[in-house]
């Protein structure tokens, strides 16, 4: 599983990469599928990590109207999509929870199988970021918070080839 990481970590730089856009969005539920729809059309439809780059971003800005001040009245979430070496960057800003921050919730993968065989609607969103992205993690802007996740294509695994987990030269902790 992937861990947070901070700015510091040097992988969450926001002046890295080339934009290849922005979208500002109301805090309200129909937003996720909004960024969807955004993140869908600034890639190619066979990019092979299509399917989770919009599974993430939808898991992010979902929970940003639900568990920050952007689901509130007047409300705004920002999504941002950068390609970087290797892959892309998406980044989700919302408009602050009052100092907490974003967490894989405790618990173990059978906890997760019961959450979904029971019908839980909470809990599992950044277990699924964590899953899904190479890498990721959160900095806080001023009351905001930026939760970003990053995108590699899977590359075959053999002698002489990369090893699972690492991406030009950076090894995942996790």
């Amino acid at each position: 599983m992937n861990s947070p990481a901070d700015a510091a970590g040097g992988r969450a730089d926001p002046a890295a990469g080339v934009v290849l856009g922005t979208l500002s969005l109301p805090g309200e539920g129909r937003s996720a599928s909004r960024a969807r729809a955004f993140l869908r059309g600034l890639l190619p439809p066979d990019d092979p990590v299509l399917d989770d780059l919009l599974t993430v971003g939808s898991e992010t800005v979902g929970n940003a109207v639900a568990h920050t001040a952007s689901g509130r009245p007047g409300g705004r979430v920002e999504v941002r999509l950068a390609a970087v070496a290797g892959g892309y960057r998406l980044e989700v800003a919302d408009d602050g929870a009052a100092g907490g921050r974003p967490h894989v919730r405790p618990g173990s993968d059978d906890d997760l199988l019961e959450d979904l065989v029971f019908g839980a609607e909470s809990g599992r969103g950044m277990r699924i970021v964590a899953a899904l992205a190479s890498a990721w993690g959160y900095w806080a802007r001023g009351e905001r918070t930026v939760v970003w996740a990053e995108f590699a294509p899977a590359r075959p695994s053999g002698p002489g080839l990369c090893a699972a987990g690492s991406v030009d030269g950076l090894v995942d902790p996790g």
